[in-house]
């Protein structure tokens, strides 16, 4: 693996980084020349996450932590700046899409709680450990993992999910403003519906993906690479003059259904 590359130079912490987006972007950040700090809930994932990146003789440290959680969010981030001596992107990408997450009547409380918490909450507190952080580095980027449905709503009901990012949206947004002129750039990731385990779980029968694919001009699932490399480029310099956007890497599928606002 060459040092040379889009991130080098650059210390990169990635949430959820053991599976599906966060695994192959903590992999893509490695191979740019960041070092990456690879989060995530499973201990193993995360560890199987750093003898990859480590086979492909990049720098990397897994470390586990539960996103939901104040004290976990607050250790990833120190732990990060002890062991690589800053922090410079920040890619709040864990979340969770509940198999019993359905509408209004049906989803059960506890299935809404534990939505948010991981998927909202667990942004805000990325947000607010990693933008001190980023702040001290000089700067950088800071990129939330929301949805296509945040944008619009999911043909197979998930109001949980839906909801949640929309928040991370309306969150990203925000903050973008507050921190422009602190050289912190903040933005959305809205990847359209993925080829993941974690969507085919959900999308469990052939009749709930084809309900999927119909809306979908391109006629396909995304792919996690696919998502790695929008997150690369807003990790990047190259996106400098890029922030509080909802960027949107779908197939197709909000330029067909989204209608313009007059």
């Amino acid at each position: 693996m060459s040092t040379e590359g889009r991130l080098k130079g650059k210390v990169a912490l990635v949430t959820g980084g053991g599976s599906g987006i966060g695994l192959e972007t903590s992999r893509l950040f490695a191979a740019e020349g960041a070092h990456v700090a690879i989060v995530d809930v499973d201990a193993g994932a995360a560890q199987a996450a750093q003898a990859q990146i480590a086979d492909s003789g990049g720098q990397s440290v897994s470390i586990v932590a539960d996103v939901s959680r104040d004290a976990d969010c607050a250790r990833m981030v120190s732990d990060t700046e002890e062991h690589f001596g800053a922090l410079h992107v920040m890619f709040n990408n864990a979340g969770i899409s509940h198999i019993d997450d359905g509408d209004a009547e049906s989803t059960e409380e506890a299935i809404w709680d534990l939505t948010m918490q991981v998927n909202l909450k667990g942004v805000f507190l990325g947000c607010k450990y990693g933008i001190p952080a980023l702040r001290r580095a000089g700067g950088g980027s800071i990129i939330n993992t929301a949805s296509f449905v945040a944008l619009l709503g999911a043909a197979t009901p998930q109001l949980a999910y839906t909801a949640s990012k929309g928040g991370v949206l309306a969150m990203t947004r925000e903050l973008a403003v507050i921190h422009a002129r602190e050289e912190i750039r903040i933005n959305a990731l809205c990847p359209g519906p993925l080829r993941t385990e974690l969507l085919m779980k959900y999308l469990d029968t052939e009749p709930k993906r084809q309900r999927r694919l119909v809306h979908i001009p391109m006629g396909r699932f995304g792919e996690a690479t696919e998502i790695a490399r929008a997150a690369l480029y807003l990790a990047s310099d190259e996106s400098s003059f890029v922030t509080g956007t909802s960027f949107t890497v779908d197939g197709g599928i909000t330029a067909a259904y989204v209608t313009p606002e007059d």
